[in-house]
């Protein structure tokens, strides 16, 4: 059993008290969280993940995915099974109702999902918004913008008639 103690970050460190509860939280959920269905989480690419879980048994109409805040949301109703004169002399398919939950990073998306093969696969992709997106910023030295104003002076034509008009008023 795995313990942290966020004291010390609470006491040294300012604004990323969310970023203590989040761990905490996680490592809570995750002693609480069953097992089933097991899932993979993969990196397809540099900002793109996948999710794949063993739903077999499951068809599409009784899976559900949500999404809410950086919350990601999988479950499983099974329907009831019509047949019940079957007999089973080993049921090793767990075809049982769940619930599986997903914290988001910030500004992680749910692109899709598709079921094949007995795998639920739910694609993932970060998408940062511009704002937050790195630029570059050109600097500029006053040297340079003399030089630019210099040229810009040179380079204008000058009218005669209104410079010597200037000159005698």
């Amino acid at each position: 059993m795995r313990n942290f103690d966020f004291s010390p970050l609470y006491r040294s460190s300012i604004g990323f008290d969310r970023m203590a509860n989040l761990l905490d939280n996680l490592s809570r959920a995750e002693q609480s969280q069953p097992t089933y269905p097991p899932y993979n989480i993969e990196l397809t690419g540099e900002d793109q993940y996948r999710i794949s879980m063993a739903v077999a048994g499951f068809d599409e109409s009784e899976l559900n995915i949500e999404t809410k805040q950086n919350s990601l949301l999988v479950t499983g109703n099974k329907a009831e099974s019509k047949v019940e004169s079957r007999q089973f002399l080993h049921q090793g398919i767990a075809a049982r109702n769940f619930e599986r939950r997903f914290q988001l990073a910030d500004y992680v998306k749910v692109a899709g999902a598709s079921l094949a093969n007995g795998l639920l696969h739910v694609e993932l992709v970060r998408e940062i918004p511009e704002a937050m997106k790195p630029r570059t910023i050109e600097i500029s030295s006053v040297q340079r913008e003399a030089r630019l104003e210099k040229t810009e002076s040179e380079s204008v034509p000058v009218d005669i008639a209104s410079s010597q008009v200037n000159k005698v008023a």
